[in-house]
């Protein structure tokens, strides 16, 4: 049931809109903090005389916290609420800055990244199914708007106030810790949107468990979902050195720029997109991927700088950005319209592992050849490489699908005159919803 749960007599000071709001500022902020770190890693490298190995291996484990977060406490604000769920992560948030801020080696920061992931994983799907809770067209756009909305403004603002301001290695985790803080103190006043259940802690037990109506969906979706978030980690993990290498620039807001224009532009994408149908998103997702990717390799072919190696390397991103957003968006519409209120966290969290095992997985691995293999270049072209082959499967999964649900809906429709609605295109329910508004 998702019935708001009241408590007693006290009226919620948050109203659906202002509360949806919320919601989405504690994701933006959750994926800012994630990636705040990304233009301090060579101030960090030079400080403490640690391996580009050590630097992935860093964003790595937050990665790796984020899944067994995600697995275990994917779907528990199913059963206890959104809010309480909500109020622990952002603590974990800000004791995480705390961490961050005291940290003098790489243990440190190896610490703060643990508790950062646990925390963004607890927390990333009981936000995205109490926005989908208050309001369902709302929600679902802003659960692709605000991950990259917040990825890229948290490695721009972090590069900028490293560059610029006092206390690099401090501020920006003073400010997201202030952050954190407001954020919990507002959710007080946030009217919980699904009713107690019990079977809290039977949900930890980790599973991969779909509902029937979501497996197809899910199957399309994952190899798009796990293609962008490999690129966004590559722009994460290597973004910065790449950059630097190219201009010939120590500067920390080039080490941010990269992933900032890529996420910029998937937040572009998913605005632009949003009354699209469902399965073109995916394609134009998938086709800007590749046509980006490719871009950016020609950029870094030679490893050599100069204006049209940058600029190409940034409108490669660009580009790849708009794919990132799309694919983003359309895996999430695709799926979740599938979905019982009831099951909206564990879903969503689901489609996190998948994220996440793409985002963390290949940068780790990058990381060991850029030190083992053929170097920054070799290993970006060879990544690159790698992101284009995930995004030409999920097409082939996607047209393959696509046929197959046609031939049902034809055979279906011979018996009798009916409207038959296929599998790819059951989805775009919430396509037919925002054109209705």
């Amino acid at each position: 049931m998702t019935t708001p749960a009241h408590a007693g007599a006290r009226k919620p000071l948050l109203g659906p809109l202002a509360s949806v709001g919320l919601l989405a500022s504690i994701l933006v902020s959750l994926l800012a903090a994630s990636s705040a770190p990304t233009p301090l890693y060579a101030i960090y490298q030079q400080h403490w005389g640690f391996s580009p190995i050590t630097v992935t291996v860093v964003f790595g484990v937050y990665a790796v916290a984020v899944l067994a977060s995600l697995l275990v406490f994917g779907k528990i604000s199913d059963h206890v609420g959104r809010r309480p769920v909500l109020l622990a992560a952002l603590l974990g948030q800000a004791l995480a800055m705390v961490v961050f801020l005291t940290a003098t080696g790489v243990g440190g920061l190896l610490a703060a990244r643990t508790v950062q992931g646990l925390s963004t994983g607890a927390a990333v799907g009981a936000i995205g199914a109490g926005m989908l809770d208050i309001d369902p067209r709302r929600g679902g756009f802003l659960n692709s708007f605000a991950p990259a909305i917040g990825t890229a403004s948290g490695a721009l603002v972090s590069g900028v106030i490293v560059q610029y301001l006092p206390a690099p290695t401090h501020l920006v985790y003073v400010v997201l810790l202030a952050v954190f803080v407001l954020q919990a103190l507002a959710v007080l006043a946030l009217r919980e949107s699904v009713s107690r259940k019990p079977g809290a802690l039977a949900s930890m037990a980790p599973e991969i468990k779909l509902p029937a109506a979501a497996r197809t969906p899910v199957a399309i979706a994952a190899p798009v979902l796990f293609a962008v978030w490999a690129l966004t980690g590559l722009y994460a993990a290597l973004g910065p050195a790449i950059a630097r290498t190219l201009e010939h620039s120590d500067s920390v807001v080039w080490g941010g720029l990269p992933l900032f224009v890529l996420a910029g532009s998937a937040a572009l994408a998913v605005v632009f997109l949003r009354r699209t149908a469902t399965q073109t998103v995916m394609l134009i997702g998938i086709g800007t991927l590749v046509a980006g990717v490719t871009i950016t390799l020609a950029s870094i072919a030679s490893g050599a700088g100069g204006v049209v190696h940058v600029a190409g390397f940034f409108l490669g991103g660009a580009i790849s950005g708009f794919g990132f957003g799309s694919g983003f968006q359309g895996g999430i519409r695709m799926v979740m319209p599938q979905v019982a209120p009831h099951e909206r966290a564990s879903v969503l969290s689901l489609l996190y592992v998948v994220c996440y095992l793409g985002l963390g997985v290949p940068a780790v691995i990058g990381g060991i050849l850029v030190v083992h293999g053929g170097g920054l270049v070799q290993t970006a072209r060879e990544y690159g490489a790698a992101v284009i082959a995930l995004a030409l499967m999920a097409l082939t999964g996607l047209v393959v699908s696509g046929r197959r649900a046609e031939r049902v809906s034809v055979v279906r429709s011979h018996p009798e005159p009916r409207v038959v609605v296929s599998a790819a295109q059951s989805p775009c329910v919430a396509d037919v919803a925002a054109q209705a508004e």
